[in-house]
């Protein structure tokens, strides 16, 4: 059985070494406030016509005006890069062939992802039911991840669980 819509194998260990520095480069930049100075745009007034398209997009995305007057002129992206990083890496890990790829993967892997979904979903429903305010916010931010990570876990598990019961038939 051909596998449709799944990553060659190799790009499992290119998804770890995409995910890995990208997770600690995301807590740190949430938990110790670290960030990297040539991610750092600000604007002192609004952008010209000498300004950049960049520099346009950016100034309406911020909101404009309200922006300027909030005194919040300056935006650092490191913790997008290390959220886009983070989702990038586990879709590699995720999405990618197992070395023979047959009918039982398939399944295994078919199964683990509605179980990863069915358990995300009540976790953040019992959550949005128990968590509120500014904590509710953190709560979404790791919601992003948990439905690939809890995949990558069931995955893997079951696969396991599979060698061993193959092994201990023979």
């Amino acid at each position: 059985m051909k596998a449709q819509g799944l990553l060659p194998h190799h790009y499992r260990l290119i998804g770890w070494l995409l995910f890995v520095p990208s997770a600690i480069l995301g807590l740190a930049a949430r938990y110790a406030d670290f960030s990297f100075e040539f991610l750092s745009f600000s604007f002192t007034k609004a952008p010209g016509s000498e300004g950049s398209f960049f520099d346009k997009l950016l100034w309406e995305l911020m909101g404009g005006g309200t922006f300027m007057n909030n005194n919040y002129n300056a935006v650092n992206f490191t913790d997008e890069v290390a959220a886009i990083g983070i989702i990038i890496g586990l879709l590699f890990v995720a999405f990618s062939k197992e070395k023979v790829e047959d009918e039982m993967i398939s399944r295994l892997r078919l199964e683990s992802l509605q179980w990863a979904v069915y358990i995300n979903y009540i976790v953040l429903g019992v959550l949005i039911i128990l968590v509120h305010g500014g904590l509710f916010l953190e709560v979404m931010v790791y919601n992003m991840f948990t439905v690939l990570l809890m995949f990558i876990i069931r995955f893997r598990l079951a696969i396991r669980r599979n060698e061993r019961t193959v092994l201990m038939a023979l």
